[in-house]
């Protein structure tokens, strides 16, 4: 008891015991408060306008009172942070710069910043929303982000950047209109989840970052959706990608992650897996996308199984000298497999071949689905498979499953407008 004691009082000797709070009142300036204020204040802002071209460069909280509105006027940065410990919460943050070499942002989070916390603001008409450079432990949660929407989007900054940080938190954030969603480099040991992004380039954009989670994203109307490249050890699941003009999930060059529970739908191509290796693909729905998968540059060592290829009007496009074997243990269920089940196991008793002359058919002359079924259809898949100088290299499913997984399907094909 004594020795807990001592550190209990260890700790209240390093908490700010005279913190105060300054309040700013509609024709007053916040930076003449955060002049005044000592580490540890809170500076409440009332309901108003107020200009921008803040800096905070000593622990405190700026909080919103009413949902002030904090401007720019289009000149730099609308707030820069430029201290550990510093939260922002409540706030309108509008009309930033719109230099791009400059990096005009609503919250410039510059380095050193650590366990800086923005949440519950709007942003709205700023070029980058919040940029953040070499700062570790930083929260960007239930924040609002609107970019220059009358831009063309190579001329618009990311809605959330991140640069050689660590344990990052960026949560429930509401994306749209501008370059790149979410955009990662270098950054490690963070938290990307509940986030839902719309009308940029990249929902996410997604390099040299290790150790992180992709958690309950929603991706949509976007050139494409989560794009994770030259990364491993990740975690993504529960996320969904919808309606996506080139890829929902791309994988380029990624390594020892678990991929499962996702939701692919009404994209150009439903997964593009190119150079992945030690990676596990499970229990995914794909569905209703131009191409189900594209898979290429040495794609190997990896478990594919359980997962839910649908409607998809080509569900491969492989691209390799070999063949590749998915579906080891339980099986993924393709929606255009043609043979049985005798035994009743649930399983095929043939196995799944993603013959690419028979779907590339498909694809080049659309009309030729209605023969999916057809005893012609199905004995040129059989010639394909029986004579060498017709067949390809392709994915194999030694046990394909002859339900799907998701008993939800449907309601996706259905959104995805296929």
């Amino acid at each position: 008891m004594k020795h807990l004691a001592t550190l209990l009082l260890l700790g209240l000797a390093v908490l700010p015991v005279d913190a105060a709070t300054i309040r700013v009142h509609p024709g007053e300036r916040i930076d003449m408060a955060i002049a005044r204020a000592s580490a540890g204040d809170t500076v409440e802002v009332e309901r108003g306008q107020y200009p921008g071209g803040l800096r905070i460069d000593k622990p405190l909280a700026l909080v919103g009172v009413g949902r002030p509105t904090i401007s720019g006027e289009g000149k730099g940065d609308v707030i820069r942070i430029a201290s550990p410990d510093v939260r922002i919460e409540g706030l309108i943050v509008r009309d930033s710069g719109d230099d791009l070499g400059a990096q005009n942002a609503g919250v410039y989070i510059q380095p050193g910043s650590d366990r800086a916390v923005v949440s519950h603001c709007d942003f709205a008409h700023v070029l980058f929303g919040l940029w953040i450079e070499k700062s570790n432990q930083v929260s960007v949660e239930d924040n609002l982000i609107t970019g220059m929407r009358e831009k063309f989007s190579s001329q618009r900054g990311n809605a959330i950047q991140l640069y050689n940080t660590e344990g990052a938190s960026i949560e429930r954030n509401h994306i749209s209109f501008a370059r790149d969603g979410i955009y990662v480099d270098v950054s490690h040991h963070a938290r990307f989840v509940g986030n839902r992004i719309h009308d940029v380039r990249y929902g996410t954009h997604y390099m040299n970052s290790y150790h992180n989670l992709w958690e309950g994203n929603e991706s949509f109307h976007n050139l494409g959706g989560l794009a994770l490249m030259e990364v491993r050890d990740l975690d993504v699941h529960n996320n969904v990608a919808w309606d996506n003009e080139s890829h929902g999930i791309m994988l380029r060059t990624i390594q020892d992650s678990t991929i499962t529970g996702n939701v692919s739908a009404g994209n150009g191509e439903g997964l593009f897996v190119y150079d992945a290796e030690y990676v596990t693909l499970r229990n995914n729905l794909v569905v209703g996308n131009a191409v189900g998968v594209h898979l290429w540059a040495g794609s190997y060592n990896n478990e594919v199984d359980g997962n839910d290829f649908i409607g998809n009007t080509e569900q491969v496009t492989y691209v390799a000298t070999r063949d590749v074997a998915w579906g080891r243990r339980e099986g993924n269920y393709w929606s255009n497999y043609l043979g049985w089940d005798a035994d009743a196991d649930g399983y095929g008793d043939v196995p799944f071949e993603a013959n690419e002359l028979t779907d590339r058919l498909v694809s080049r002359y659309p009309f030729v689905k209605l023969l999916d079924s057809s005893p012609a259809l199905q004995a040129l898949g059989l010639a394909a498979r029986q004579f060498p100088v017709l067949r390809v290299a392709t994915i194999i499913d030694a046990h394909p499953a002859m339900r799907p997984h998701h008993v939800d399907w449907s309601q996706w094909l259905e959104r995805s407008g296929r």
